[in-house]
């Protein structure tokens, strides 16, 4: 399984537009052959950070994520909706276990 996790910022004039185009790419992802798990989540003390968690297959669902559609109309609106500080890291592991 691979794990993408990690934050980006957002600025809080920018969060309006963002979040439905958050909503989106969370939809879509989701839909995804191979997508186990997508979210975005505002942080509770500093709502201009949105954490990022995402949990693939394999490599191959994860590449094939990379060549979506919406992945590539989402990155066009970094600039426009002002996402900075993009802080990912791509995890391989298990299936993990109930804690």
């Amino acid at each position: 399984m691979i794990l993408i996790v990690g934050t980006v910022r957002i600025p809080a004039d920018g969060l309006e537009v963002a979040l439905p185009a958050m909503a989106t790419m969370v939809a879509a992802s989701r839909a995804e052959a191979g997508c186990i798990h997508y979210a975005y989540a505002q942080d509770v003390l500093d709502p201009t950070v949105i954490h990022v968690s995402e949990a693939w297959r394999d490599r191959a669902a994860l590449a094939a994520h990379f060549a979506t559609p919406h992945l590539a109309a989402w990155r066009t609106q970094f600039a426009e909706l002002g996402i900075t500080d993009r802080d990912l890291k791509l995890y391989e592991t298990d299936e993990g276990e109930p804690v």
